[in-house]
Order: C-alpha cells, then structure tokens, then sequence
C-alpha cells in the first residue's frame, strides 16, 4: 500500500475508554475529508462491536480501510491483565477480518512517575510478549504508541532511549506521534529517523514546543520533513491524522475536512 493517510478516533472522542456509537458519523466524516483510513479506539465500534462483516461491509461501500483498532495496555507487572487479554484475543480474530490493519496498543499513564524505570520495563516486556503472540499465533501486527502527559511513563528523550532499546522489532513496533514527541521537548523528525527500523503506525497532530495544540500546519512540527524521512526509508503504512485544539468537539466534520485539505496540499505529493 505504500503510505496512505487516515483519521484516528480520537478527533471525535478523545477519551480512549469513553463509548460511543459514532462509527457512520466517523466513516462518513473521514470520507467526506477526502481520506481513506480509520484508526479507531475499540470503545468507539458501538453496535459494530460484535459484528466486523457488517463493519467492513460499511468500510467498502465507502471505498473505506481500516487500518487500526487502538487497545490502550497497561501492562502491570510486566503482563498483559487477564481483562487485556481477553480484549486481545477477540480482537485479534476481529482484525482478521480487515487484512493489512493492526493492533495499535497506547501504552496507559500512570498516578505519577514514581519507580519509573522499573514501569518502563514492564511495559516494554509486555508489549514485546503481546507482539511476539500476536504475530505468532495470528499473523497481527502490533504497535506501542508513546502518550506524553506529565504523568507518562514515555515523556523525553531519555525515556525514548528506554523504550527504543527495549522493544523487540522481531514482534514489536513503534507508533510515533509527532504532537507528543515534541510534548516532550523533541524534535520529532529526529525521532523519526533515529527510530525508523521500528515504525509500524504513525499519528500526526500538530503543536507548538510550548505545548500548545495547534490545528495542521499552525504549529510548530515539520510534517513535511517527517513524511520525508519515512518516504526515503521506505515506510509501507498509515499515517494518522488527529486534532486536539477543542475545536474538533464543537465541529467535527469541518475539522477533518481539514485534515484531508492539509494531507492533500502538502502532503500527497511526497508519497505518490
């Protein structure tokens, strides 16, 4: 598929543990952008829940992919809870039914940072595990996606030497997300190229390196130079797109619209 571009779930409801049964406004939104993926947190599917025929159907007739189902793990004590595993284990025969999608797995934020290395290698052991299963006993792709809230176990740069020297590109790979990676006093074309063997998924949304969320382009990340830099290292994958200004809740619909006008005038010409 080379690199095509998407939505994430997150435009519509940020909360990834927050349901909703939004899943046509969603499709019809990312197709009215001018996009072609949907990457959505699984408390979203609503009545699509237990049905992913009727799911892909919708897909299709809209000339729609999916291209994730976003499962945030916590990964206490190095594992995977018994609640995180039977999510998995429905979701990898649910994502066997959309060939090319993953499991994009955020990694959760904790009370505080306290004992902080020891959390990060828990959570790099149970990711690497859930990868190495996912892979091996169902052919799926997994991802760990990094969240940079001052509370997270993946903040800066030296929590990302933790993280990229951990994980096990055999099973387990990276999503970068351009807007926390420079939450983190990063820059985030750095990051890209530094951990490009791992990159399996990418989210984009824009900031400013005071922090700020910005709406595409308005911030202060250079998306074009990041879309290069997985061009020229042959990246065969989604890229993402999100917004967390707050103007996404009052009018969705017109931000992705957006989104799609910002891949389209900026960034399409890069992957073709």
């Amino acid at each position: 598929m080379a690199i095509d571009f998407g939505c994430q779930g997150s435009t519509w409801v940020l909360d990834y543990d927050e349901e909703a049964d939004i899943m046509e406004q969603v499709m019809d939104d990312v197709k009215n952008g001018g996009l072609t993926g949907l990457d959505v947190q699984i408390s979203l599917l609503g009545k699509y829940t237990n049905s992913p025929e009727r799911l892909k159907e919708e897909l299709d007739k809209r000339g729609l992919k999916l291209a994730a189902l976003t499962i945030p793990h916590a990964f206490v004590g190095g594992e995977s809870s018994q609640k995180e595993r039977e999510l998995e284990d429905y979701y990898f025969e649910y994502l066997k039914h959309f060939p090319g999608a993953i499991m994009n797995v955020p990694s959760r934020v904790g009370k505080n940072r306290d004992n902080l290395l020891q959390r990060q290698k828990e959570i790099i052991k149970g990711a690497n595990e859930l990868g190495k299963r996912a892979i091996e006993e169902h052919g799926i792709t997994t991802s760990l996606h990094p969240i940079s809230y001052k509370t997270s176990y993946w903040r800066f740069k030296e929590d990302y030497d933790v993280l990229f020297d951990g994980l096990d590109p055999r099973y387990m790979g990276y999503t970068p997300d351009a807007g926390h990676i420079i939450f983190g006093g990063m820059d985030p074309v750095e990051i890209f190229k530094e951990a490009q063997p791992l990159i399996k998924h990418v989210h984009y949304k824009d900031a400013t390196k005071n922090c700020e969320w910005m709406k595409m382009g308005q911030g202060d990340i250079d998306f074009i130079q990041c879309t290069q830099v997985l061009k020229d290292s042959n990246y065969d994958g989604w890229i993402i797109l999100e917004e967390e200004t707050g103007s996404e809740q009052s009018d969705t619909s017109q931000v992705i619209v957006e989104l799609g006008d910002y891949v389209k005038n900026n960034l399409t010409s890069i992957v073709k």
